[in-house]
């Protein structure tokens, strides 16, 4: 587990399914996460069966994210994905669920991941995709230190609007 005051950061358990299959299934999330299929309850359980393994092997790692306040409640998740050892680089993608947004929560969650990431890994860069119309997403990672390297263009259709992808960058 990764701690820090107000948070901890841990893998997921098989109490969290429920959670994870409502979040995963989430056409509100899907925009932002480029799903375009829903995902069962069997997945999601084999995904936490094989969470264990190690983030060499599955070039990914997941953690759910927990407040320290009593009661103690799981308001999000954080991901490190294409976890590329030899560039030392990840990409990153945070959820935290509405009623816990603004609170500093995911700020705290980044600054922990990034520990983790520049310590444990060895990772020399993160990296994160936002779409242009992610204001909240785009100042959170602009805030802690993120650098937007490169625009992606028309690269979504929504609501027969196309929407820029925008590229952000860290070097840890």
């Amino acid at each position: 587990m990764l701690k820090s005051k107000n948070i901890t950061l841990r893998a997921p358990e098989p109490s969290d399914i429920d959670l994870l299959y409502n979040w995963e299934n989430d056409t509100d999330v899907w925009r932002i996460s480029n799903t375009i299929a829903p995902y069962s309850k069997f997945t999601i359980e084999n995904y936490i069966i094989n969470n264990s393994q190690d983030v060499f092997t599955t070039q990914q790692v997941r953690f759910m994210i927990d407040t320290n306040n009593h009661p103690i409640a799981t308001i999000g998740t954080i991901d490190l994905f294409d976890f590329d050892p030899l560039n030392k680089r990840a990409g990153i993608g945070i959820l935290i669920i509405k009623q816990y947004r603004e609170k500093g929560y995911a700020f705290e969650t980044l600054n922990i991941i990034e520990n983790y990431a520049k310590n444990f890994l060895n990772l020399h860069q993160l990296y994160c995709n936002i779409l242009e119309n992610n204001i909240a997403s785009i100042k959170l990672f602009e805030k802690i230190g993120y650098l937007k390297t490169g625009v992606k263009k028309d690269w979504l259709l929504h609501d027969d609007k196309w929407i820029a992808e925008l590229f952000f960058q860290k070097i840890l």
